[in-house]
């Protein structure tokens, strides 16, 4: 009997011995090495195919290919068939679009694993999430900020010139999420703020949209009600944060909150009237793997935080969301849309929590020169489309890249057409950036000419207002201030780019 006893237990472990080694094989890379290395590429590949094993509800998809040919892999996850229940939300999250900044890579690939552990499935009764663990593979691979065409891919989502932000701009118009999240890290070591003997010290940093034509209601939302939730929520499982703020050191260079721009992929999808944040961790100092498992656990605690507030405030989220997109699909001519903005002051002191350098401990100091509110230096009224010229293959084709819509023009007689033409291009401040600023004449197009040879871009659209940022000769946001469609903009000549007004 003692023998059987011993064989039964033999055949049972034996039977349980694939579990237990697939079991060992989802533990992340990084776990596996130890923290003592970050995570290949090879690794990342191996891993999320082991996750996609392991769960019905992940699927991963290659959305598509960086410059040197690596897959672009998405994580979808979903307790139905994705994308098709209107009652869920829509999230992505989305890393690592800077090669040098492993922590956000890292912890993606933690909360992969994470999310597919049976007591976190009640998100999915509500929630359709794409992680995107790794936006710049190659990046990655050399550990350099740039893609392989040596470009910023966290200021390409305007022109959309790279194979990387291409993929990520077409998952989102596929999907048309509600929510979103672009994880970074940052690097408070530079040398203005050891001479300043402080340096910030927070592990997670989290920024709002703050261009003010996305609405109101979520910048308000965003600010007032997500930010006070994810501090707590960090700080509730032992990680310190702040709220983004770029700039300083104190008194040296103002303090703000973030670009208004529309090229990064916050506020590239916030202009959509999207629920968008970035979150940034702090980097290491001297080398990738300083404190790595930090790191990567506070970027993982971040994004979970925000797909809890996701799942407890859906509700209000989609109802914002839905409404602000019905206006920009409606499409209000005349609407006033904000192509200049600044950062200015409103009177309040930022009290920012920062590391001494002389005392080796962490410290407050009072920011007097903090502009935390954008305002609005020129607007123009919202046309009802624009008119490019079929010639302009590099304005047509960055359309189409967009998936705007887009049709040959044809004179019904309900408009009347308006130009610009060039006086002049002095320039403007752009948060401490020197962009063109042209002086313009508007005048109508004569009635003589048909306005033949033209694509026809309505303002009633998602991307309605990326749309008239981008094409506006003088938006400090637009097209033109880019060395590649700086030719569209000369002095004493039209503007190719036409205005169409209802009448």
């Amino acid at each position: 009997m003692r023998s059987f006893h011993i064989i039964l237990l033999f055949l049972i472990g034996f039977s349980l011995f694939p579990l237990v080694a697939f079991s060992q094989q989802t533990v992340s890379p990084l776990e596996k090495n130890n923290y003592t290395k970050v995570t290949s590429y090879d690794e990342l590949s191996s891993y999320v195919h082991l996750l996609d094993e392991k769960s019905d509800l992940l699927k991963v998809e290659i959305i598509g290919k960086s410059v040197e040919g690596r897959n672009l892999y998405a994580l979808k996850y979903s307790s139905s068939r994705f994308g098709e229940d209107p009652s869920k939300i829509r999230v992505l999250v989305f890393a690592q679009q800077h090669g040098d900044e492993q922590s956000g890579k890292e912890g993606a690939l933690l909360l992969a694993e994470v999310l597919l552990r049976p007591e976190n499935s009640y998100l999915f009764d509500k929630i359709d999430f794409v992680l995107v663990p790794q936006m710049n593979p190659d990046g990655s691979e050399a550990n350099k900020r740039r893609n392989a065409n040596d470009a910023d891919l966290n200021r390409n989502h305007l022109i959309l010139s790279e194979p990387e932000t291409i993929a990520l701009q077409a998952l989102f118009d596929k999907y048309l999420f509600e929510a979103s999240l672009d994880v970074h890290e940052y690097w408070p070591y530079g040398e203005a703020w050891i001479k300043y003997g402080y340096r910030k010290n927070a592990d997670e940093t989290v920024g709002t949209t703050t261009n003010l034509n996305v609405s109101k209601e979520i910048r308000e939302l965003s600010g007032e009600n997500y930010l006070p939730f994810i501090k707590k929520y960090l700080s509730d499982r032992k990680f310190s944060s702040f709220e983004y703020c770029p700039g300083g050191p104190p008194e040296v260079e103002y303090i703000r909150h973030s670009t208004f721009d529309i090229n990064d992929g916050r506020q590239s999808m916030g202009i959509q009237n999207t629920f968008s944040f970035i979150q940034e961790g702090k980097n290491g100092k001297d080398d990738l793997i300083e404190n790595l498992k930090h790191r990567a656990e506070g970027q993982m605690t971040g994004m979970r935080g925000m797909l809890e507030y996701v799942y407890l405030y859906k509700d209000t989220i989609k109802n914002i969301v839905a409404s602000g997109r019905k206006k920009l699909i409606s499409g209000v001519s005349g609407e006033e849309i904000s192509i200049q903005s600044e950062h200015v002051r409103n009177g309040m002191q930022l009290r920012i929590p920062l590391f001494s350098y002389f005392s080796g401990t962490d410290s407050v100091i009072n920011v007097n020169d903090y502009r935390p509110v954008v305002i609005s230096l020129y607007d123009v009224k919202k046309p009802a489309g624009y008119l490019i010229p079929a010639q302009s293959a590099e304005v047509v084709e960055w359309a189409r890249r967009h998936s705007l819509i887009m049709t040959p023009f044809k004179d019904t007689g309900e408009w009347y057409i308006e130009q610009y033409f060039i006086n002049a291009v002095d320039s403007i401040d752009f948060e401490g950036d020197i962009v063109v600023n042209p002086s313009v004449t508007v005048r109508q197009f004569p009635d003589s000419i048909a306005a033949t040879g033209y694509f026809f871009i309505p303002a009633a659209q998602l991307k309605g207002n990326l749309v008239v940022l981008a094409l506006e000769p003088k938006s400090m946001l637009g097209l033109i201030t880019y060395k590649n469609y700086a030719h569209l903009l000369k002095k004493g000549e039209p503007f190719p780019i036409l205005r169409v007004i209802k009448k």
